[in-house]
């Protein structure tokens, strides 16, 4: 099967970002892996335009290189998905949070980023319809920034 270019590695040899996500996945020990793996699949999805890497110990979700949507396992209740517009702070930090957020899914931290928390199968299988709808709302609106 032919790879998408974001699949193939660079040509240092370097493993793609897409392979290093499965390194990292395949050495992961979660009680919630599983559905770490379907949100994952749930996000990779929803837009052609996402790739992803290895950023900040975790697998995250970035448009045009720039880093937006990563996941934080730390803690003990689950795992979280940040979603934001890189590390550095942006002008929308202080304003009104950058999408509407009809799915009441996002807990904001600053207007340009927000946390989403999954603590179960169950709530993984609650949450995946409203997940797609935030994620293409997310990339949207932060491709460009």
């Amino acid at each position: 099967m032919e790879l998408n270019h974001k699949y193939k590695r660079n040509k240092s040899n370097k493993p793609s970002g897409y392979e290093q996500v499965l390194e990292f996945l395949e050495k992961l020990e979660h009680p919630l892996k599983p559905e770490i793996e379907e949100v994952r699949r749930i996000i990779l999805n929803s837009n052609d335009q996402i790739s992803e890497h290895i950023k900040w110990n975790a697998p995250s979700f970035c448009v045009n290189n720039q880093d937006r949507i990563t996941f934080n396992f730390h803690g003990k209740e689950g795992f979280r998905l940040v979603f934001h517009c890189g590390s550095k702070k942006t002008d929308y930090a202080d304003k009104a949070p950058l999408i509407q957020d009809d799915s009441g899914l996002l807990e904001w931290s600053a207007g340009d980023r927000a946390i989403l928390t999954f603590t179960s199968t169950s709530d993984v299988e609650d949450k995946k319809g409203k997940l797609n709808e935030v994620v293409l709302k997310w990339i949207a609106v932060t491709k460009d920034i």
